[in-house]
């Protein structure tokens, strides 16, 4: 072999580190781009349908015509769409207007829709990654709820009983908190799972109800604002509160970046590193895991604690960014609607950005919705549903487009057991 020929093969044996948008999207393409596509656009017309028919002047104007009929389901149609399109990003004609007038204050004002997406889709992106790192390690994390109230409890009381702190360490601690808070919520079904065996299910579901009731007994008592006669905390020290990047009414603020950055390490963490790889063996075949010498106990307990604790981080972005003090019931489903984020993001951290931005973009569109088009706020809740039933039953949208089978289904490592690791 000549001495270029063995530079050539030399060369060519170099291997190529995909980047963590290359492996995702070559694995959203193995899963079928298309029928992800597909899910979420039917989802979203399915929702539509919805409310054309639960809308009583479509059936009043087919009492006159079919004509007029017809003409009112399609009005109903746009009416939907476009309030849910503006609520979410904001109406064109007020944005164009306020950028050709120059003021920062009604710039800011046609932004705010937009921008209050972004803030809906912060606890989002938390509560997903959270379970999207319990799937990764085969494990059932329905806790993401009440792991949320508890690092929310652990923010409000850091911010509310330690003072004197400057902004720059009261914030960042009240955080730290807030994140050890669920983590902790996280750890007890983790070290059962480990120790005895105990089905993680069952463990996160009955900590999510013990989570509900500490809230409401802590927020009538222990954290309860004494000026306030219902159950609320009171409000945080300014110095723990996450800045705001504009001026009200516009509510964004650094906790959005902080998801991002979590999501950041996550996919460090899972695909860079020696411990993530450990965890990810362990949830692919526990068995090759223990023959191996790697610690099925360690990786449990480990996974269910870093994965309440971004849980908790959650619940205290919420309370720090958003709210400033805690009430009950403020989580809203977050934590429920991640197993939704983390099963369409095919928990992979880019995925479940992603699926985080389009239910946040959906719930603060439904607003709007339900405001100026006077569409149920339910309808929402239906267009979820819809796309999460057709991602975890893609054959229902290939039999309905007529697409043909892939040669090998690659989905989430819950929903497809056998998936076969692929070489970063």
């Amino acid at each position: 072999m000549t001495d270029s020929q063995e530079t050539t093969t030399k060369t060519e044996a170099v291997p190529v580190k995909p980047n963590a948008m290359a492996i995702f999207i070559e694995e959203v393409r193995q899963n079928s781009l298309t029928v992800t596509i597909l899910a979420i656009v039917t989802g979203l017309l399915l929702g539509g349908i919805v409310a054309v028919l639960t809308t009583e002047s479509v059936y009043a104007a087919f009492g006159t015509s079919f004509g007029t009929g017809f003409r009112e389901v399609f009005r109903i149609f746009g009416l939907t769409y476009s309030a849910l399109f503006t609520g979410a990003f904001g109406q064109p004609d007020k944005i164009q207007a306020a950028i050709a007038s120059g003021d920062w204050q009604q710039i800011n004002i046609a932004f705010s829709p937009f921008f209050e997406s972004l803030v809906q889709s912060t606890p989002y992106i938390l509560a997903g990654l959270a379970v999207a790192l319990g799937f990764r390690v085969g494990l059932f994390n329905i806790g993401a709820e009440g792991q949320i109230f508890v690092g929310a409890l652990a923010a409000v009381w850091a911010g509310t009983h330690i003072t004197g702190l400057p902004a720059w360490i009261h914030a960042p601690l009240a955080l730290l908190i807030g994140g050890l808070g669920g983590a902790l919520w996280g750890f007890i079904p983790g070290l059962l799972k480990a120790k005895t065996g105990a089905n993680e299910v069952i463990n996160t579901i009955m900590m999510n109800y013990i989570a509900f009731r500490l809230s409401e007994y802590l927020l009538t008592g222990f954290l309860k604002d004494p000026t306030k006669s219902h159950p609320i905390s009171a409000t945080v020290e300014k110095a723990a509160w996450l800045p705001r990047l504009f001026p009200s009414p516009n509510r964004f603020h650094v906790g959005f970046f902080i998801a991002l950055a979590m999501a950041v390490l996550v996919y460090i963490l899972l695909f860079k590193t020696t411990w993530g790889f450990q965890l990810r063996t362990v949830g692919l075949n526990p068995n090759a895991a223990r023959y191996s010498g790697m610690s099925i106990v360690k990786s449990t307990v480990i996974a269910m604690s870093l994965s309440g604790a971004l849980a908790g981080l959650a619940g205290a972005v919420e309370v720090l960014g958003v709210n400033r003090n805690l009430g009950v019931a403020f989580s809203s489903g977050y934590g429920f609607d991640s197993i939704a984020l983390a099963l369409l993001g095919n928990s992979h951290p880019v995925g479940v950005v992603l699926a985080s931005l389009l239910f946040g973009f959906l719930r603060n569109g439904a607003l709007r919705m339900q405001l100026a088009a006077g569409i149920p706020i339910d309808i929402i809740s239906i267009m979820q549903a819809a796309i999460l039933a057709f991602i975890a039953a893609p054959g229902i949208i290939r039999t309905i487009y007529r697409l043909k089978e892939p040669k090998e289904e690659i989905g989430s490592p819950i929903l497809t057991a056998s998936r076969k690791e692929k070489p970063l």
